[in-house]
């Protein structure tokens, strides 16, 4: 077992194990647990599939100490390199984060931006990336209770700390770029819902648009056929299968009786587990020749959120943050939880009282852990020497990388430390 397990590192970027034996499965599942590899998992039926990407597991990396310097969330390759061709070329930090929210939003990431497919046929790449990634950023990404797709973002100049930030945007496609408009002409930091769009195609989007897809509302069909259940709902009753919903100690509805009456032997909502399934979010930052660092995110949020919901990808603090003079910071994960923390905020602030990368990120993500055991997310950190690491709970992270002396995009993979809980 270990021997395949070193192959499946070492031999190839990717390396595909195909139909194991049970007590192999175990054996790579008890692994797992243990935090001793770098993989992502999918179960079809009886067909496991395995991935392993890169041997690194979010140590500390140094580039070669030259600039420009591009990292992303996720194995968003396309969106990296959009970042980098506009960055390299001299354009500035803003400039490059803007081409690389836009790349992963046109692209819809998670979809057809997402994992490097040279080491992967077609077929088995989209058979991979429809299993890991089910969530998708940008149109036709992840539906909420009532069907419908709305787009949040935020962009962050970290020379003058302005921020500019749109949340639960609808008909409006270019969640970057409307973001980047709320910096540009108001002296607000954030627009939202149909106002947010309404500002965005006044300043010149395009719109409005029709951010639903086949698959979005597909997905969304057979979660009202499962009555509407997992949900991020608590402590309710529903009237009928998929809502209106009352607090589940309601005993006086006017003419009807009690909610329990009225639905005997419905569950309460289930509890709902936050994964890699059901949120879909690029975080970016950039260092560019000048040595300026921008931040920037976009995300449709979670998978049949609350209509009104907003995460924590357009809030500067949670999802991103950046400050020319320290460093930058990207998250991903469970944003309900993560906002409470402004945990990129904390980040770039050890950076700045002396604390490398690596165990800034690790200390951001502990805070949140000991007070949520279960909560799953990541966050990279960069330092304005471009040193950056890795850290995560509940999951295993990657992150990407360009920089100067890399011929191509590089994928590090960071697994959970466990002696930080």
């Amino acid at each position: 077992m270990q021997e395949m397990i070193n192959i499946s590192a070492t031999a190839q970027r990717y390396s595909i194990g195909l139909s194991l034996p049970p007590s192999d499965v175990y054996q790579l599942q008890q692994a797992s647990r243990s935090y001793l590899l770098p993989r992502y998992a999918v179960l079809f039926g009886n067909l496991y599939i395995y991935i392993y990407i890169n041997d690194v597991l979010g140590d500390e990396l140094k580039n070669s100490g030259k600039f420009p310097l591009v990292v992303s969330t996720w194995p968003f390759v396309e969106a990296v390199r959009a970042a980098w061709r506009t960055v390299d070329s001299g354009l500035s930090a803003m400039d490059a984060v803007i081409a690389g929210c836009s790349a992963c939003e046109e692209l819809r990431c998670d979809g057809t931006g997402g994992i490097r497919g040279s080491s992967l046929s077609n077929a088995l790449r989209k058979y991979v990336l429809v299993a890991l990634f089910c969530a998708i950023i940008g149109p036709g990404g992840s539906p909420d209770e009532n069907g419908e797709t709305t787009i949040d973002a935020m962009i962050m100049n970290g020379v003058t700390m302005e921020v500019g930030a749109v949340a639960a945007m609808r008909y409006v496609s270019d969640g970057i770029k409307a973001a980047r408009l709320v910096m540009q002409h108001t002296k607000h930091t954030m627009l939202v819902g149909e106002q947010a769009s309404i500002f965005a195609t006044s300043m010149g989007l395009p719109g409005p648009t029709n951010l639903s897809s086949e698959e979005s509302i597909g997905k969304w069909k057979n979660w009202k056929k499962s009555k509407c259940q997992p949900n991020f709902r608590k402590n309710v009753l529903p009237i009928d299968d998929c809502g209106p919903y009352h607090p589940e100690n309601t005993r006086n509805l006017g003419d009807r009786a009690c909610v329990d009456t009225l639905m005997p032997g419905l569950d309460k909502s289930e509890p709902y587990l936050f994964n890699i399934h059901n949120h879909d979010t690029i975080s970016m930052a950039v260092i560019d020749k000048m040595g300026r660092i921008a931040v920037g995110t976009s995300t449709n949020g979670a998978t049949f959120k609350i209509p009104g919901r907003v995460g924590d990808g357009p809030i500067a603090g949670s999802s991103a943050y950046a400050d020319s003079e320290v460093g930058a910071c990207g998250a991903t994960g469970d944003g309900d939880i993560m906002m409470r923390f402004l945990p990129c905020y904390q980040v770039v602030e050890s950076m700045r009282l002396g604390m490398e990368p690596k165990l800034a990120a690790q200390d951001a993500i502990t805070r949140i852990a000991r007070k949520y055991p279960d909560f799953v997310g990541a966050i990279f950190a960069l330092n304005k020497n471009g040193v950056h690491a890795g850290a995560c709970h509940g999951w295993t992270f990657q992150y990407s990388v360009r920089s100067p002396d890399m011929a191509d995009v590089a994928v590090y993979t960071v697994v959970p430390d466990t002696s930080s809980t």
